[in-house]
């Protein structure tokens, strides 16, 4: 039996959101409530139902939005309420999180609970900034410090003594406002001033920074290049070896800010490749894929699909529309006899993913190249084509296959619309950070984008292809880059290419 009124301390991780835990996305997906921190990363909470509240509880040091206490009471009222309650905590729970703070009022109060363990930024940090804890040539032990404790006070419950004579690694949680202090006080104790120190700022994140020196200078070295918190200490030989271990920073993308501008549904495979080569993706779409209005063409054309000897697409959401509506009807078998055409690998991959066959799709992923290699290998005179298309689709294919004596016959299966409600977030965030790169996957990106944005060309332009740099032209705007492939991971290749890496 399945009970109602639950609360679940997830441990969100240190903040690359690829770290979260299977368990930690379907406690997310069935909660009623979700009370995140300030570390969250906030593409986590994509996977929240729409239905739900989402509450920011803040926990940022020095500034917390909410009180403990009243993070206690809230968890517990929404509980008996009878939800689904997340808390959703950066890091791991149990970590220097005040989880069991939180699970002992919970137990307190007979509200069910579960912990659900996330990577500690202990172990995830050190491994971005190219640290290993452990490494047997130099040490045996591994100690875990909170430093936000000021180790001069009168009653202080760390050993101080104990820690300096250690051997081992030493990883101080929080430590960057005491650090001159904390360095002082284990050099007093009898550690090495010379003893190697990294300290690692926002760890995991891509703009993650890491600074390294002794313990006699490393409070200098950090006050020297701004770090503040959230960063994390590390002291101990190992911290040498980051030298030939530093993967993630060396990353070549790595620092660099790119605005993602095709719709939200779209956006998560560029967004994918784009982190995995260290970059830090923005999504503020300036499309939106909205239904027809009136799907009576469509619904025709389907009931008369065997009139047609091909059907055409040259999109994705071109592929849903068709099947959403063709599904509810008839099935797959009802295709049989009709070949199937796709502009490109991503549209052909949805058709494959009905388990159908693709005839036809072209070498170059646009339509003048469509329209040239399909003459030369089938018949258009007299044949019937069924186009699933947008209302904002070039006529290209349409007029070719008419001037060869074939019947193409145009549906529109979706809208592509301007998303006018993110016109503020999209000026907001070019205004207040530095925009490195901003991508175009079609006309309409390009389109919209310019009418919604409102500030100087201060960023580099990427293009999919021709078609989208014609109209970045047509904007007064030159493409700095365009994708050799027109697809998703040429766009990447190409702004690789630029920063001299390569997928």
């Amino acid at each position: 039996m399945i009970t109602k009124g639950k609360v679940y301390l997830v441990g969100a991780g240190p903040g690359d959101p690829g770290l979260f835990t299977v368990k930690g996305v379907r406690c997310l997906e069935k909660a009623d409530v979700v009370l995140y921190d300030y570390l969250v990363h906030k593409k986590l909470l994509n996977y929240v139902q729409e239905k739900a509240d989402i509450i920011y509880v803040g926990k940022k040091a020095g500034n917390h939005t909410l009180e403990q206490e009243k993070i206690n009471t809230l968890m517990i009222e929404k509980a008996k309420e009878g939800k689904i309650v997340v808390r959703l905590k950066g890091g791991d729970p149990f970590i220097f999180g005040r989880g069991a703070e939180e699970a002992l009022e919970l137990a307190k109060n007979n509200i069910p609970f579960e912990i659900i363990p996330g990577i500690t930024a202990a172990i995830a940090v050190s491994a971005y900034a190219g640290i290993p804890l452990t490494y047997r040539e130099f040490n045996s032990t591994l100690t875990f410090v909170t430093g936000h404790e000021d180790p001069f006070k009168e009653k202080s419950a760390i050993h101080w003594k104990e820690l300096a004579a250690t051997t081992g690694t030493l990883v101080i949680f929080m430590g960057v406002k005491n650090l001159a202090v904390i360095a002082k006080t284990l050099i007093e104790y009898g550690k090495s001033a010379e003893t190697p120190v990294a300290v690692v700022y926002h760890g995991t994140f891509p703009d993650q920074k890491t600074v390294t020196g002794t313990l006699g200078n490393i409070a200098l070295c950090a006050e020297k290049e701004k770090i503040k918190s959230p960063a994390l200490v590390i002291i101990g030989e190992v911290v040498t070896l980051r030298e030939k271990l530093n993967w993630y920073e060396s990353l070549p993308l790595f620092g660099k800010k790119i605005l993602i501008t095709r719709s939200r549904r779209q956006a998560g495979k560029l967004s994918a490749l784009l982190d995995e080569f260290g970059a830090e993706t923005i999504e503020i779409p300036v499309i939106r894929i909205e239904p027809v209005d009136d799907y009576n063409a469509l619904d025709i054309a389907i009931e008369q699909i065997h009139n047609y000897n091909w059907l055409i697409f040259t999109s994705v959401n071109g592929v849903h529309a068709f099947f959403e509506r063709f599904l509810r009807k008839n099935d797959i078998r009802n295709l049989a006899g009709i070949k199937l055409a796709s502009i490109g690998p991503a549209t052909k991959k949805e058709i494959e993913s009905f388990h159908l066959k693709v005839d036809f799709t072209p070498t170059e992923y646009v339509a003048e190249c469509f329209t040239e290699e399909f003459i030369k290998h089938y018949e258009v005179k007299n044949k019937k084509f069924l186009l699933i298309s947008s209302d904002k689709a070039r006529d290209h294919i349409q007029r070719t296959f008419s001037l060869h004596g074939g019947d193409c016959t145009v549906i529109i299966g979706y809208k592509t619309v301007t998303s006018e409600s993110n016109e503020e977030e999209l000026n907001t965030k070019t205004k207040s950070q530095r925009i490195d790169w901003v991508t175009f996957t079609s006309s309409s990106t390009v389109k919209n984008f310019f009418k919604l944005y409102k500030g100087d060309k201060n960023f580099k332009i990427a293009s999919i292809g021709p078609i989208t740099s014609q109209t970045i032209r047509d904007s007064g705007f030159l493409p700095d880059v365009e994708a050799k492939e027109h697809t998703i991971p040429g766009l990447v290749n190409a702004i690789l290419g630029f920063h001299g890496g390569k997928k």
